[in-house]
């Protein structure tokens, strides 16, 4: 598809817009492009659009009201009269909030990924409002790590204890196999996140350490033995966990380190993963938004009894901290590690 009908338009509509509107109408012109006015839901559209800074000042009704206002211009005059007219009204300062708009229309939530299909669109819409390649690429990944920050949200929604409510000083695994003294502390914003074969335990200040576990079932011992320890784990860590966890989710992430501890816990594979604006917490811009912190996070597998863990550690760099060496990140992450898997009492 071309989408001469939207770019290509002599048309503009009369109807005034503001600066906020016209981010508005690039999200409904977006919704429309491949699909018809009927599958638009307004309700929906106005939700995702009331997350915006550019709409903290409206009430969620309010921004619904304006996007079936825009539909209505679409039904009455046409796609390319509303883009031109929200080209026309859209700022310099929000040009860059109106490909966001576009961007999280067209992105697929479960995957966090923008599908092959929608690129056309995509490309197409971000000539139309003049950015460069450099500076799309960066609202696509801020938009993508925007959503990654609130899918961990909720995961954490499925169970999240503060420290200062937590009856005891010990984490105990909701199927039995450890316990572990809790690393953070209330008066540090320490909060236990945990769900089904995973609890995390993070704070105010970049800790996060987090165990992942899973049973480790019988036919996967004969695939150990016939393989071997090492290129087991590094097929677990490597080829399946990290890009399953990290990649999919922060794009520029990379493997910077790997290692196998043959004498390590009777055998361990350790793994160090470079993930710019991967952090889990963010520090707020002058424009008042929040950007993830570059972060390092290494990750130890290894079995005990009947399960195998992934135990991760986070580094994250403050402003504008310089990272050391990679081995002596990964040496200092490691020991980190090391020290927390000590506190675990496996049963």
């Amino acid at each position: 598809m071309t989408y001469d009908k939207i770019f290509n338009s002599p048309k503009t509509s009369e109807e005034p817009l503001s600066p906020e509107e016209a981010v508005a109408a690039i999200a409904v012109v977006t919704a429309i492009a491949d699909s018809s006015i009927e599958d638009v839901d307004a309700e929906n559209l106005a939700g995702i659009l009331w997350e915006f800074e550019v709409f903290e000042e409206y009430s969620e009704d309010e921004t619904t009201e304006i996007v079936d206002r825009l539909i209505g211009i679409v039904e009455d005059e046409g796609l390319g009269s509303l883009f031109n007219a929200a080209k026309k009204a859209l700022s310099d300062e929000l040009v860059l909030d109106g490909f966001a708009a576009g961007v999280i229309v067209l992105l697929d939530g479960e995957e966090l990924t923008i599908s092959k299909k929608k690129e056309p669109y995509l490309k197409k819409l971000q000539k139309a409002l003049e950015l460069e390649d450099e500076e799309a690429e960066e609202i696509i990944k801020e938009v993508i790590a925007a959503f990654q920050e609130a899918e961990d949200e909720e995961y954490v929604d499925d169970e999240i204890i503060a420290v200062e409510n937590y009856n005891q000083q010990v984490y105990e695994s909701p199927l039995g196999n450890f316990t572990v003294h809790i690393p953070v502390n209330s008066q540090q914003g320490g909060k236990i996140q945990s769900q089904e074969g995973v609890v995390g335990f993070s704070d105010d200040f970049g800790t996060l350490l987090r165990i992942d576990y899973y049973p480790f079932p019988r036919d996967q011992v004969e695939e150990l033995e016939s393989i071997g320890q090492e290129e087991y784990f590094q097929s677990i860590l490597v080829d399946k966990y990290v890009p399953q966890a990290i990649f999919a989710n922060i794009p520029d992430a990379q493997v910077e380190f790997t290692e196998y501890l043959k004498d390590t816990l009777e055998g361990a594979y350790y793994v160090l993963v470079n993930m710019p604006k991967g952090s889990t917490i963010s520090k707020q811009e002058n424009n008042g938004s929040a950007t993830r912190l570059d972060a390092y996070r290494g990750l130890l597998t290894f079995i005990n009894g009947e399960f195998l863990y992934i135990v991760s550690s986070q580094r994250s760099f403050f402003n504008g901290e310089t990272p050391g060496s990679v081995e002596e990140e990964a040496e200092s992450i490691k020991e980190n590690i090391f020290d927390f898997v000590e506190a675990i009492e496996f049963t």
